[in-house]
């Protein structure tokens, strides 16, 4: 149910105890958990697919929280949200039309929405009243929303995808962790959906987990991948409220001259100001390609 957050005793609220929130999941990392102090809680309500918490922290600005999972506080969330963007629109020599599936907090269609060559944004999320929240409490976030450019659909992804063929640049999945709604996100049939669903030369990216917690995870995706695309990598950025501070993207393309590694588009200085970017920019790009040793030779094994 909601609260109010006027009267609202945390101590009650699933994931909070003594005024912290606690991200604990033995299933995806044991062991160790992300701590933030609350200051307020917004909202918390279930909705069909699982439990929704918002709050304000005490030094990250508000907090989205999805079954007991972080997705995005407002100090951090511009390092995912531009490389998840930036890494494949960067990578296509014309990425005009562009699938963003999950999303639900605006983030990337607010990234999207910023790329000059882009003319058409279809967005489907499965959750409305993730979408809703985020509109009230993530203003900053869910302005993406509002671009011209951007037809919002409410509806699985998965079932939008096999009754689309042939018609996207770019799709991007910004999904959550691979437990509940978006388990079948990070399976082969669904990335066989992605393939159909693209143009000629057209380039996926997806969430592509935690290298310090998801070596197997990343390379069964990566693997499958390489069944389907001739071009396949994984990226990554650094974000302090993410499980163990970093989080991966699984890139692939139709295109076998694709290199991910060096962009095919450069911002100037001046669009960068334009697009009042905060993380992404060449260098970042080029590098997020560079993998530890470790993690190297866990994918190739």
């Amino acid at each position: 149910m909601a609260v109010d957050p006027k009267d609202v005793n945390i101590s009650n609220i699933p994931y909070i105890k003594d005024g912290w929130f606690m991200e604990l999941n033995k299933e995806l990392w044991p062991g160790q958990a992300m701590g933030l102090e609350v200051d307020q809680v917004l909202f918390y309500q279930k909705s069909p697919y699982q439990d929704i918490l918002v709050f304000k922290s005490k030094t990250y600005g508000t907090v989205l929280v999805l079954d007991g999972v972080i997705q995005c506080t407002e100090r951090d969330e511009f390092s995912y949200q531009e490389m998840l963007s930036f890494l494949p629109l960067n990578s296509h020599p014309n990425p005009e039309k562009v699938l963003i599936i999950g999303g639900g907090d605006g983030g990337v269609a607010r990234e999207v929405s910023k790329h000059p060559a882009v003319k058409e944004i279809v967005q489907c999320e499965i959750d409305a009243m993730v979408v809703e929240v985020s509109k009230k409490y993530l203003p900053n976030m869910s302005k993406g929303f509002s671009n011209p450019k951007l037809n919002l659909i409410i509806g699985d992804g998965f079932k939008f995808m096999e009754e689309h063929q042939n018609e996207f640049d770019v799709i991007i999945t910004d999904s959550s962790d691979p437990i509940g709604p978006a388990c079948v996100l990070f399976e082969k049939p669904y990335y066989e959906l992605m393939s159909k669903a693209l143009r000629a030369g057209g380039i996926i990216a997806s969430q592509g987990e935690c290298m310090w917690l998801h070596t197997k995870v990343i390379k069964n995706v990566l693997d499958f991948c390489a069944e389907i695309y001739p071009t396949v990598d994984y990226g990554f950025t650094t974000i302090p409220t993410y499980p163990s501070g970093q989080i991966g993207f699984i890139l692939c393309s139709l295109n076998k001259d694709t290199n991910f590694k060096s962009p095919v588009r450069i911002f100037t200085n001046e669009e960068k100001e334009e697009m009042e970017l905060r993380y992404y920019n060449e260098d970042v790009h080029n590098s997020a390609f560079a993998l530890p040793q470790f993690v190297k030779k866990e994918l190739e094994r």
